[in-house]
Parts: C-alpha cells; sequence; structure tokens
C-alpha cells in the first residue's frame, strides 16, 4: 500500500533518476527550466510543503525492533550482538543504524513527488572529506549502501532528524535543537535555488571543496573542528591504514587478528579464500576504468581480512584486501556487501540486477569526485553469491567531531551537509522543479524542522525499546 502511494505520487515512477531510453532521447526534447518549474508548482497544489512537516501515524508504524530483527538473517550470526551494542550506545547511534524504520515511517507520510537520486541514508555522521583524484580535499556524501531513485525530501527529512538527534545528544534544549534542524533545510532550499539557475554541466561539475568550506566558516568550534578533521584526513593514507592493521610474518605482512573488530583468514582454508577472491576481482575489474585497471597492474595481492565497520552495517561482510606494488608500497582496498536498499520495499525494486552496481552508480551518480577504484563484484560464500562494492579503505578520509560543536556550530555544520545533499541531488535530479515546489519562503525550513523534532521523540521511544530488549528482566519478588 505504502509503495504503491509513494510511487504513483505525482506521476512519480521507481525507475532510476539517470536511466536513459533510448528512443525519447533522440526523439522528444526535455523540457525547458520554466516548464520544470511549472511542474514543481503543480506538484505543490498536490502536496502542499507543510504537508512533509507530518509524522507517521502511532498506529501505522511498524514495530521498530521487528524490522531491525528482520535483518539479522542476512548477517553473520557472531557480529550481531555487536551491531546492537553499538546501536544502544545513545539515541543517535540508534538512528544510525536503524535506517530501514525510517524507510518505513517515511513511506507513511505525504511527500513531493519529486524524484532525485537518493542517498538513502543521509544522517549528518555520512558527510565527510575524502581526497578526489586529483588529491584535493573533497565534502561531499560518503556513504550510499542504500541508494535508490526517490523523492528528495526523504533525504531532506533523515537529514533533519538527524540534526535534531545529534543536538539532543548534545544535551542542547528542543528550541535549540528545532533550530539546528531549520538551518540545514533553510540552507538545502537556499542551495537548490541557486542551482536552479545554473548551466547543466556547471552544476554536474560543482565541487565542495574542503578549502571553500573553510573560507565560508567564521572563527569558532565549527571551523576548529574542520581544521581537526583536515588534519586527521591528511594523515588517512593505506600507508597509515597498514601500519595499523598488519605486521610482518615470516617476513611477509599480514593482517593482525583482533576479533571481533578484525578476523584472518585460518591457514587451512586460505587457499580456497584466495581462489574465490581471484575470480572476484578479476570480474571486478571489468567494472572500473580502464586506466585504472591499468594501475592496479602495479599491484599485487598479499592479504584479506574480515574487518568490522560503520554502526548499521555491523554483521555485513566488509573484507579488506592488502595489495603491494613491487617496491613494497600498500594499498588497501575495502569490499562490502550490498544487499537490497532498505527503500526498496516502498519506492520499487533497483533497476540493477547487482546491489553492488547500485550502489557504485549511485555513488557515482551523487558524488562530484568519487573514489578512483570504486566498483563492484559477485563473490561466492559457502555457494551462493553475494554482491560487493570496492573502494579504498583509507584515501585521505576525515568527518567532523560532531560532539564537540557547540549548538550554533552544529547548526552550521548541518547547514554544511544541507549543502552537499543539494548539490548531490541537483547532479541528476530537477534542481528547478524543486526550487519552484518549495518556494522563497521559510514553510519548508519550518515544515523540516517541525519533522524533524517529532521524528526525534519517535526516534527516542524507538532506542528507549531496544535498551529495554537489552536489559535482562529482574525477577519479581513477593
Amino acid at each position: 500500500m505504502a509503495r504503491t502511494a509513494v510511487t504513483k505520487a505525482a506521476g512519480m515512477t521507481s525507475g532510476p533518476a539517470f536511466h536513459i531510453n533510448a528512443r525519447e532521447f533522440f526523439t522528444t526534447q526535455r523540457p525547458s527550466r520554466e516548464q520544470r518549474r511549472a511542474q514543481g508548482l503543480e506538484q505543490r497544489t498536490k502536496t502542499p510543503v507543510a504537508d512533509l512537516g507530518r509524522l507517521p501515524d502511532p498506529g501505522s508504524r511498524r514495530d521498530a525492533l521487528q524490522i531491525l530483527h528482520a535483518q539479522d538473517a542476512a548477517r553473520i550470526p557472531e557480529l550481531v550482538p555487536l551491531r546492537y551494542e553499538r546501536m544502544s550506545a545513545n539515541a543517535f547511534a540508534f538512528l544510525r543504524g536503524s535506517a530501514a524504520v525510517m524507510a518505513s515511517d517515511l513511506s507513511l507520510v505525504p511527500t513531493s513527488g519529486i524524484r532525485v537520486q537518493l542517498c538513502g541514508d543521509a544522517h549528518i555522521a555520512n558527510f565527510g572529506m575524502f581526497a578526489s583524484p586529483e588529491r584535493t580535499l573533497v565534502f561531499d556524501v560518503n556513504d550510499f549502501d542504500e541508494t535508490l531513485p526517490g523523492p528528495f525530501d526523504w533525504d531532506v527529512r533523515r537529514l533533519v532528524a538527524s540534526a535534531a538527534v545529534a543536538a539532543r545528544e548534545s544535551g542542547f534544549s528542543d528550541k535549540k535543537a528545532r533550530r539546528v534542524a531549520r538551518e540545514a533545510a533553510s540552507v538545502y532550499r537556499q542551495v537548490i535555488a541557486i542551482l536552479a539557475d545554473q548551466d547543466t554541466l556547471d552544476v554536474w561539475n560543482v565541487q565542495l571543496g574542503v578549502d571553500e568550506v573553510l573560507a565560508q566558516l567564521r572563527k569558532g568550534p565549527v571551523r576548529s573542528a574542520f581544521e581537526q578533521a583536515r588534519k586527521r584526513a591528511a594523515k588517512g593514507t593505506s600507508a597509515r591504514a597498514t601500519a595499523k592493521l598488519t605486521a610482518q610474518v615470516d617476513g611477509q605482512r599480514r593482517f593482525v587478528s583482533d576479533p571481533p573488530l578484525v578476523h584472518t583468514v585460518p591457514d587451512d582454508i586460505r587457499p580456497m579464500v584466495v581462489e574465490k577472491l581471484a575470480r572476484a576481482y578479476e570480474s571486478y575489474l571489468r567494472t572500473i576504468p580502464p586506466d585504472r585497471a591499468a594501475l592496479l597492474s602495479l599491484y599485487s595481492f598479499v592479504d584479506v581480512a574480515q574487518k568490522v565497520v560503520g554502526v548499521g552495517s555491523v554483521g555485513t561482510l566488509a573484507p579488506v584486501m592488502l595489495l603491494e606494488s613491487g617496491d613494497g608500497e600498500p594499498l588497501i582496498l575495502q569490499m562490502k556487501q550490498a544487499g537490497a536498499s532498505v527503500l526498496e520495499p516502498y519506492l520499487g525494486a533497483s533497476k540493477f540486477t547487482a546491489h553492488g552496481e547500485r550502489v557504485a552508480v549511485g555513488q557515482r551518480v551523487m558524488q562530484a569526485s568519487s573514489d578512483p577504484f570504486l566498483g563492484y563484484l559477485h563473490a561466492d560464500d559457502n555457494g551462493e553469491r553475494v554482491d560487493m562494492y570496492i573502494r579504498q579503505l583509507k584515501d585521505m578520509k576525515g568527518s567532523v567531531d560532531i560532539g564537540a560543536l557547540d549548538a550554533t556550530s552544529l547548526a552550521q555544520y548541518s547547514g554544511v551537509c544541507a549543502a552537499a545533499l543539494a548539490r548531490a541531488h541537483a547532479r541528476v535530479g530537477d534542481s528547478a522543479m524543486i526550487a519552484s515546489y518549495l518556494g522563497d519562503s521559510d514553510e519548508f525550513d519550518e515544515a523540516m524542522a517541525d519533522f524533524a523534532i517529532g521524528y526525534a521523540d519517535i526516534n527516542q521511544a524507538d532506542f528507549g525499546a531496544l535498551l529495554a530488549e537489552r536489559t535482562p528482566q529482574q525477577p519479581t519478588t513477593t
């Protein structure tokens, strides 16, 4: 029911936003900017902007813990407890790990119907800095496990809700938390409006450079946090990751076992694992540009291990592979399991048959500059096919310490994330239509702030339910 309502809203289809119909490409002219603005106004009459602030009806919500536990079957059983341990740290950690819960909730509320390529998990901890292929630091969305075409407001709602939850977690009042969420929505609206007037190629090529961000930030906690993150990013190289994760064993570098975070491959099954990996690696090379494959030909395989990553991803397969050049220069590639997006039950199945391809293509579409080794493969896990994508483990990646920010700085940082999200949506979405839909007033900002505070309450209640489930029941006394 929810999926039908969402995909039919305003004629929205479930196909990718970047899918090209060859016949239409050659025979049908694209609508003009003014025509698209008119469509945005039409959408606004169908779903008023104020309606985007509505919350799911409590009686219609699925049980959050049931949704989370349904994901356990597809994860490594030994790591499932670690997943819930990490989600139990605080309400923000719970929000990070419960993208599937929020996807279910978003299917129950009104939507704009204006489709973009969604990140699918656009909380403020999924933004950060990393090196472009030109070796400059950029700031962008950096997690695409759930990417799928869908209404732009789904990403914005997750962003503003995460900002409000993070504000509360830092001890700020609801008034300040609402202001943080409102700032994020306001910046998104303003950046979309700016991009709506830009040439198509200019929008596609826009990057949010870290130096550019720093130049716009006033002196204070958020600027200091960005500068600290930049310093950490500069040190985040394959060489540094290699020093941390490996050691010399019989004259050759090997990953070091560190359960439950890192598991090495036992010697008795290593030949079989390496043989399977070789076949999968061959398929991966066919998914990256030939020049990147040529670069990788200068490296050879050394070792592989399983590594735990993230919060919501804990329990999924996430092997790391150590490569070395002939001179011993290290390069660590990370493989990560890609299952169906948590958005698919509500927005329709991906057009890609391989979920690793869904993630890789979605990332390339949304990021102005993506990891040069981003690709995908199919792996064999005990006779079952597993879709995965590949990227570098460390390539000057850095993130801002959200917990170190005061309320004003958190609002500024949330605004930077919102600007990055607006840029990502505008690349293959329709910024003119979105801008026209949102309008020039602060109505959207207020609606998103209302939603953010309301959803923070919902998230808090779900988090409390998880804590109660994990707390042993005390025997009653008579």
